[in-house]
């Protein structure tokens, strides 16, 4: 796939997912155009001052619960990048209208925009949240999976092609508690919900090199899951601040002790590449199946969670992860 003559837009776009992406396509792909899509103009301006200055980026304020505006966005765009949602799992409890708006009906926005706007590409970003959600966030998510796939139908004959990528928690990223742990450890306490709790981790540039090969390779209709590391939430406080004591304080409301990035049921409709499995569509849909012929069928009752991966992050290889955001923490502090 050719970068350089495409219009790449990218919703939340100065989000940590949004910035990581547009630095690494303006260093090695560079797109004829990049339009920063969000609706804060003081981080957009705060990314022009701080170097995203390319003659290629435009940056457009605007919210993606306002279907007009999308449109006006939309227009001679090529790929979108679809990043931008409430998902503080608190706030999104707190707040359920919002993030029912936000992402659930601003994802039926960006569907019905791209469809006008005869956009080719839209990879909206999940997360494993969304697989047997327990918080409206994750429902919200599986919400919007489920529109983005199931909207490839609407396309009919034309070009517009819908694709979602799903992975865990990522690493430093806004939300993460990365940044509470290294808050926290001036206390000399590290909170921590339950010992056994594990998650799924991936690095920011993991993740947008991941999605950057989603985009050259979907066909629509497809769920894409990269093969990730699994981490003790534990180890994480251990690694951080080895010298303070852990608190355990309960599992909070709308939060899993394990979380999952493949269910049994999507497992009979996957399959798994050497460095990925791909949720394929189980509706009538007349591509996004194309996987099967270089795929390999998952086995029954297959299962990708977080306590059960078999590939896991010591505590040096915990470390490793988090020592650039713990060392940019402590040049800012």
């Amino acid at each position: 796939m050719n970068w350089n003559d495409k219009v790449v837009l990218v919703t939340g776009g100065t989000g940590s997912f949004g910035k990581k992406f547009i630095e690494i396509m303006l260093k090695e792909y560079h797109p004829s155009k990049i339009i920063v899509f969000s609706r804060d103009e003081l981080k957009q301006y705060e990314m022009q001052i701080n170097g995203f200055n390319d003659p290629s980026l435009r940056y457009f304020l605007g919210d993606i619960r306002d279907l007009e505006r999308l449109k006006r966005a939309f227009k001679d765009v090529d790929i979108v990048v679809h990043a931008a949602a409430l998902k503080q799992v608190p706030a999104c409890e707190y707040n359920p209208f919002e993030a029912i708006k936000t992402n659930i009906l601003g994802s039926q926005n960006i569907i019905e925009a791209a469809l006008d706007c005869g956009v080719k590409k839209v990879l909206a970003i999940s997360t494993d949240k969304a697989v047997n959600p327990v918080n409206l966030y994750g429902v919200t998510k599986l919400g919007a999976e489920k529109l983005f796939i199931q909207s490839n139908s609407y396309a009919g004959g034309h070009d517009t092609r819908f694709s979602c990528t799903r992975y865990g928690n990522v690493v430093g990223s806004r939300g993460s508690v990365v940044p509470v742990f290294l808050q926290q450890r001036k206390s000399g306490k590290l909170t921590v919900t339950d010992e056994r709790m594990t998650r799924f981790w991936i690095s920011l540039e993991q993740g947008v090199r991941f999605v950057i090969r989603c985009i050259e390779q979907m066909h629509g209709g497809e769920v894409f899951v990269p093969k990730i590391p699994s981490m003790s939430v534990k180890d994480l406080g251990a690694a951080i601040a080895p010298e303070c004591e852990i608190v355990y304080s309960g599992i909070r409301p709308g939060e899993k002790l394990h979380e999952v990035l493949v269910s049994e049921d999507e497992a009979r409709s996957s399959v798994e590449l050497d460095d990925m499995y791909v949720v394929q569509p189980t509706g009538t849909l007349w591509f996004g199946k194309e996987w099967e012929k270089i795929g390999k069928k998952l086995p029954d009752g297959f299962r990708y969670a977080s306590n059960t991966n078999t590939q896991w992050l010591d505590l040096e290889g915990v470390k490793e992860m988090i020592k650039p955001f713990q060392e940019a923490y402590e040049q800012g502090n």
